[in-house]
């Protein structure tokens, strides 16, 4: 029999309806509304982290206090389960595949659309699958786990509010896709690591998100280049924006005082080939760093974490661009 360990962080799978709205509960009336935890053939053990929040309010202090939950159990328990708000769950999972370096086990982050309580909820199927699974000693890797389907965690976005298929991954295979059977995909699962598992749990906020749009002006492209010392630039189609002067002006000036640009596309699947049109071309000639197929997720949580370990500005700009995770295609 498999040890679990269940990390109950609150989220919509764990609501209950309060003063005409949803609101996060304690996990032992989630555990009542799921008697089936008792007869999945695992030892499942849970643990909540403080006080149970709507997943909107996850933020650095949460995703230390949930890293270091699973680093001091890591040894005595043969997989982990997180229950997580659907909304910023792709984040959390990233920035999880950031802070851990050589996982051989599964860390699979669930939940639901729907709250535990209403008849109609996903939230039994996500939960129950995601313990066989990571019972079973095929995945190694921090992963998303929701609708039948296993998902890299670093690959997934979140992409829609109101249907049970929540997520998907626009520029990786899943992993494993679950029927009466469940099937992995086993040439897309990562191999683990027999390295002694490492925790970064610095991390820095020091960022931003530049969304470029047509007639884009001026003071709001200072104002999000002034903000941080990284910058996620959301560029159009496979990593095109304005070839505007001052564009162009504002981002090379950012660049020569230090600033990080990482361009992703705004599209869903695909990938930033800078060079393929002019405009893309001139964005890499004034030092901007391509992101390749990068989710925004996933660069913004790879960024917040390269920043966090202090390095220099050239180690992080080739880092960007380096799989470390299995969250870019090289």
């Amino acid at each position: 029999m498999k040890n679990i360990l269940l990390i109950y962080t609150g989220g919509t799978i764990g609501m209950i309806q309060k003063n005409n709205s949803l609101n996060p509960f304690d996990f032992d009336n989630l555990k009542n509304a799921i008697p089936e935890i008792k007869d999945c053939g695992s030892d499942v053990q849970h643990i909540s982290l403080e006080k149970p929040i709507d997943s909107s309010n996850m933020n650095i202090k949460n995703w230390v206090s949930l890293s270091n939950c699973i680093y001091n159990h890591y040894d005595q328990y043969d997989g982990f389960v997180i229950l997580h708000g659907s909304d910023t769950m792709a984040y959390t999972a990233s920035m999880l595949s950031f802070m851990f370096e050589n996982v051989n086990k599964a860390i699979i982050l669930t939940g639901s659309q729907l709250p535990i309580g209403i008849k109609r909820s996903d939230a039994k199927e996500n939960l129950i699958t995601s313990i066989e699974i990571a019972s079973n000693g095929i995945i190694n890797e921090v992963c998303v786990y929701f609708e039948y389907q296993l998902f890299r965690g670093n690959r997934v976005v979140k992409v829609n509010a109101d249907n049970f298929d929540a997520f998907k991954s626009p520029n990786y295979p899943i992993l494993a896709q679950a029927g009466v059977k469940i099937k992995y995909q086993k040439q897309y699962i990562s191999t683990g690591s027999n390295k002694k598992l490492k925790l970064f749990s610095e991390i820095s906020n020091d960022v931003a998100i530049l969304k470029t749009f047509p007639s884009i002006n001026k003071n709001f492209v200072k104002s999000v280049l002034n903000s941080s010392k990284g910058i996620i630039l959301e560029s159009f189609g496979s990593g095109n924006a304005t070839t505007e002067k001052w564009f162009l002006e504002e981002l090379e000036s950012a660049i020569n005082n230090g600033k990080i640009i990482i361009n992703v596309s705004q599209c869903l699947s695909g990938s930033v080939r800078q060079g393929d049109y002019h405009t893309s071309l001139l964005l890499k000639k004034i030092g901007v760093i391509s992101g390749s197929d990068m989710t925004t997720e996933a660069a913004l949580t790879k960024l917040m974490h390269l920043l966090g370990q202090k390095y220099s500005n050239d180690k992080i700009k080739k880092e960007i661009t380096f799989n470390l995770r299995g969250e870019i295609t090289i």
